[in-house]
């Protein structure tokens, strides 16, 4: 018998790739932080003698969810200006309590309670914009998740930097601090095209294309930023990335709720992949992203919650929920975002998007075992009959039992295994009594 660190027996194993399929009554086998075999638990039985061996008999195992755009340090700031327009939101509320109270303990102490949850929800990768990705890189990798930091540009000074060579210059600084973390990847993060100038953006194209990595941009959000963008520098926004070099397969493009025919076409043309946040376009008021035709096209789309301070969760099961209904009803069809390319979305999607696929967002051998276990036999997710759609329609983040990433056990049968709840839960409710003064 072949000796092997960790063997998952569960009821279902759902591998997102290849496509459809579903093994019933199998095991998976990891060692070294990867999956060595997918087989019938007979035969894993047989085959494999593990330190550690899971039976999840009513469980469904699928890969980590990847949250693929996030400002994970928002946490402290969920439900502090709800119910308000994007530009009001953000003018009147969240940058002047970002000014006030951002710096490194913020971010600290942000990044480890939405760590936390995202993990108990079934996250094991994240894409993060935000200040400090320094500090958010040291977080996730001491926690042990997955995680794309974002070497974020704006053109106005914050507390992480003064001016857009500040902050290229310490993003690369945090590049290379981390490059050879095996938890931690990099992308550039200019904030929007309102936010960033030309002469930021196509610094940005050049170091992209020299460090191979992603550029992690919000675009067409909302119907104000393209009417803007028209009457300030005379065509949209995706035009003037278009123009500018930016359009192709690096670019990471989150919200794109203002698509034009033609401008479907031409990112298809280019190459570069959208970040859809259902959750957070509704309740901001945002729009529609079109996603079936975007997939039509041959656009890969991932999922991302955005930030809890306009979600106001981290929660990649009801955003796979919400993104397959709230298609069907944009593109007037039933089938359409089925649950199996839900959770493609969530899964691969969100990986392809980031330049992971070949480590992650699906269940294969000699991939990184990032695995989360659903348990299905419960209340809300009988009787069943389809595990996929039972997975996408009805389960519940509180349903995640157990999360692997890199074959290391984050959360066992609901308990945070690398992180402390109590100090977290006592550092939130320090800062919530610091900023209510201000709300």
């Amino acid at each position: 018998m072949q000796q092997i660190e960790t063997l998952i027996h569960a009821r279902w194993i759902i591998p997102v790739e290849p496509p459809d399929t579903l093994h019933e009554n199998h095991a998976i086998a990891i060692h070294e932080g990867r999956i060595v075999a997918i087989l019938p638990s007979e035969q894993a039985d047989a085959r494999y003698r593990a330190q550690t061996t899971h039976r999840l008999a009513g469980h469904a195992l699928i890969p980590g969810l990847v949250n693929a755009h996030t400002h994970a340090a928002m946490s402290l700031l969920r439900g502090l200006a709800d119910d308000l327009p994007l530009m009001e939101w953000l003018n009147q509320h969240i940058w002047p309590a970002e000014r006030k109270w951002v710096g490194s303990e913020f971010v600290h102490d942000g990044v480890q309670l939405a760590v936390a949850e995202m993990l108990r929800s079934g996250t094991t990768c994240f894409n993060d914009m935000y200040f400090f990705p320094d500090i958010t890189a040291h977080v996730a990798s001491a926690a042990g998740i997955r995680a794309v930091v974002g070497l974020i540009v704006i053109d106005f000074p914050t507390a992480w930097a003064a001016d857009a060579d500040d902050y290229l210059r310490k993003g690369i600084a945090v590049y290379d601090q981390f490059r050879f973390d095996p938890l931690i990847r990099c992308a550039f993060a200019p904030h929007a095209p309102y936010t960033v100038s030309n002469g930021p953006l196509e610094q940005i194209r050049i170091l992209a294309d020299e460090l191979d990595i992603p550029i992690h941009i919000h675009l067409h959000e909302t119907e104000h930023e393209v009417a803007m963008a028209q009457e300030n520098e005379g065509w949209r926004p995706l035009q003037r990335l278009e123009k500018m070099g930016l359009l192709s397969p690096r670019l990471v493009a989150v919200h794109m709720t203002q698509l034009e025919a033609e401008e479907i076409e031409q990112f298809a043309t280019g190459g570069g992949h959208v970040i859809h946040c259902p959750e957070s376009n509704l309740k901001l008021a945002s729009g529609f992203c079109p996603v079936q035709r975007l997939l039509d096209a041959g656009i890969n789309v991932a999922l991302g919650t955005d930030g809890a301070a306009s979600n106001n969760d981290l929660d990649m099961l009801g955003e796979m929920r919400s993104a397959a209904l709230l298609a069907k009803a944009v593109a007037g069809q039933p089938g359409a975002v089925p649950a199996a390319t839900a959770l493609h979305m969530a899964t691969l999607g969100g990986a392809t998007a980031l330049g992971l696929e070949e480590q992650i967002g699906s269940l294969k051998p000699g991939k990184s075992a990032d695995i989360v276990a659903v348990d299905l036999d419960a209340i809300e997710t009988r009787p069943l009959y389809h595990p996929l759609s039972q997975l996408v329609y009805a389960a519940g983040r509180e349903q995640v039992t157990d999360v692997w990433v890199a074959g290391r056990h984050l959360l066992k049968e609901r308990a945070l295994t690398t992180l402390d709840e109590q100090v977290i839960l006592d550092r939130a409710t320090r800062w919530q009594n610091k900023i209510c003064i201000d709300a």
